[in-house]
């Protein structure tokens, strides 16, 4: 079994259409383990860390603009 360190170097060798393989691949393994999913629907998948990413993004946005005020 490989390290999450061997997967990573083995994605930058993929071509696109292999890394949504993949992406799939992941995404069929999370809804088999209902990991962490928030929705799931035909656009796709919403996870705990995508919402943390985007609620981030947010908050840099917010700060950002305070600092201008």
């Amino acid at each position: 079994m490989s390290t999450v360190a061997d997967i990573n170097k083995a994605l930058d060798q993929l071509d696109v259409e292999q890394l949504l393989q993949i992406e799939g691949r992941i995404h069929a393994l999370q809804r088999q383990k209902s990991s962490g999913i928030l929705f799931d629907d035909d656009y796709g998948l919403w996870t705990e860390e995508d919402q943390a990413s985007a609620a981030a993004q947010a908050w840099e946005v917010l700060e950002a603009g305070e600092s201008k005020a």
